[in-house]
């Protein structure tokens, strides 16, 4: 690269988050220079596309947001031309700056995300033959789907499994769109379409093109743009206890079109971006909520429609855009007064206020899930994830005031913060920041009760209920409909019919799990009634009458919490 554009390139990274008198202008010059260079590596262009989306979520005046916009509608050509120079594309590849307009992608897509794909990008997505070659699986799957091919694939060698799909498909495209509609046409569950679909994990490519689902443009106009004239909000200027105290945000539900409109955007988001959650890729679009929070932020939140929610604990998933721009997920599982957070804030992003953004998404979570312990997951501060280590996202939350749950991580916390009081150039090494991520890290809001959940876990529930069928005789089936026959009983109700299935297995769930409280047929009137209405509640249409009832429930949380902890 010529030493006048890295010079231009360096000027602009400086530009991202520089607000101020003269600091639009000067932007907006350096823009109209970069914008007229040529890129010859695929490194400078990808440092040039990032800082232009940075200044798209972070604009400091509207010149600069219409040449950015212009810029970055235009990018894929930059992309074309170094394909054109047979550029090697590989520099595109990794996920922190997967996605942009211009490149291929590729990935072994779940079911739900994969049917989707294909109707977004028609005619755009293939299957990658050549990274392909899973006969077993093709062979467990594929004669469900066409007829006599266990004529050849139980009995033969080196089946031609694409003559067989070409053959019933009615032609040679490599598209997975047939495959994909004949496993949606099947009779059985959509949940089990999904993992037999899962278990071939088929590759699939997909080219982005200029199109909107790319990370260049998967932004959305907004009508009232905040324009930065002032330096960022920095995490020293973020109290989380005056945010949390604050009056909660007005949450209100968004038509369903929007909604649908929302669970597109975050498909495309996440897609782009190699990342595939359950709350994602499968939220119920009748079930969104928007906050605007100011300073051109926007939180979105749902729930999972009833067919596909969690056994036990209720899942909120969200996306922030930062005047209209993606640049965070969200992931909330609560359980009484006690939601796990997960909070991704783009790498593109992480030099532009995510503490105050931070501190509005728990503002949003906490007023619709009512939830006052805030719980972070491990892989979140650092456990496993080295991305976490490196930026030393521990004591990023711990001076937000999170404490670590384990009485020995509280130890060495205290002396690492004593390390770094006597020594203010002190770091935390990596192998301690590691160790400090084993355990979740815990915030508890006025009228909590500190310390109830540090040492919980629904997983802990989930093997005593294990060992409960252990010891009944180990097969599923029997200790399911037996332990839904004693509940029904316990609570003067019926078993739900095979006709309602979420009310059924929510029923059947709650049951397998109500058969390790040995008290339970002594319980009050009043008691069972509200557990009744609790189960019912957990495959209505809003998840949220689920978690708020529980909250009512003071004797099941206790059972629970003695049980999970």
């Amino acid at each position: 690269m010529a030493a006048g554009t890295e010079r231009l390139l360096v000027e602009l990274e400086n530009c991202r988050y520089r607000f101020g008198r003269g600091a639009a202008a000067h932007t907006e010059k350096v823009l109209a220079r970069l914008g007229a260079k040529r890129f010859h590596d695929i490194p400078s262009l990808i440092r040039f596309h990032e800082a232009l989306l940075v200044l798209r979520a972070f604009p400091p005046s509207p010149a600069v947001l219409r040449r950015t916009e212009k810029l970055l509608r235009d990018f894929h050509q930059r992309v074309e031309r170094l394909r054109a120079a047979g550029t090697d594309m590989d520099d595109f590849d990794p996920l922190e700056v997967s996605g942009i307009a211009g490149t291929v992608m590729q990935d072994a897509l779940g079911f739900d995300l994969a049917r989707w794909l294909v109707r977004r990008l028609p005619g755009k997505v293939d299957i990658a033959w050549d990274d392909f070659d899973d006969e077993r699986a093709m062979g467990a799957i594929w004669p469900l789907l066409m007829p006599l091919l266990e004529e050849d694939s139980l009995a033969e060698a080196n089946i031609p499994w694409r003559k067989w799909l070409e053959a019933a498909q009615g032609g040679k495209s490599t598209s997975p769109a047939w495959l994909i509609d004949q496993l949606e046409g099947l009779p059985i569950e959509r949940a089990e379409k999904a993992r037999l679909y899962d278990s071939l994990h088929l590759p699939i490519r997909w080219r982005l093109e200029n199109s909107t689902v790319s990370r260049t443009r998967n932004f959305r106009p907004v009508r009232d743009v905040f324009y930065h004239d002032a330096p960022l909000l920095a995490r020293k200027d973020v109290s989380l206890a005056e945010e949390l105290s604050r009056r909660p945000p007005v949450l209100r539900s968004v038509s369903r079109a929007q909604g649908g409109a929302t669970m597109d955007l975050i498909r495309e988001v996440m897609l782009v971006r190699y990342r595939e959650l359950y709350g994602t890729t499968l939220g119920d679009p009748r079930s969104v909520v928007l906050a605007d929070v100011g300073r051109g932020v926007s939180i979105y939140l749902w729930n999972l429609p009833a067919d596909r929610r969690l056994p036990l604990r209720a899942y909120v998933a969200g996306l922030t855009l930062k005047n209209g721009v993606p640049i965070n997920y969200i992931e909330a599982i609560g359980l009484f007064e006690w939601m796990e957070v997960g909070f991704n804030t783009f790498y593109t992003f992480r030099g532009g206020e995510v503490a105050w953004t931070f501190a509005q998404v728990l503002r949003c979570l906490c007023h619709l899930m009512r939830t006052t312990c805030v719980s972070m997951y491990p892989y979140q501060l650092g456990h496993h994830n080295e991305e976490a280590i490196e930026s030393g996202a521990f004591w990023f939350y711990r001076k937000l005031g999170f404490r670590p749950g384990s009485a020995d991580l509280r130890r060495l916390v205290e002396r690492e913060e004593q390390r770094i009081a006597r020594n203010s150039s002190y770091r935390t090494p990596p192998r301690t920041l590691r160790r400090l991520a084993e355990g979740h890290a815990f915030y508890e809001l006025p009228g909590s009760e500190i310390g109830a959940w540090d040492r919980f876990s629904t997983r802990n529930l989930g093997l005593r209920v294990n060992r409960r069928m252990a010891a009944s005789g180990g097969s599923i089936e029997p200790f399911r409909k037996s332990a839904a026959s004693r509940l029904a009983r316990a609570l003067r109700t019926t078993v739900p019919e095979k006709t309602d299935e979420p009310a059924l297995t929510a029923f059947e769930n709650f049951a397998m799990l109500a058969s390790l409280i040995p008290d339970l047929t002594s319980w009050s009137r009043s008691e069972k009634d509200v557990l009744r209405a609790i189960i019912r509640s957990k495959s209505a249409p809003d998840e949220m009458r689920y978690l708020h009832l529980l909250q009512g429930h003071a004797r099941l949380r206790q059972a629970l919490l003695r049980l999970g902890s």
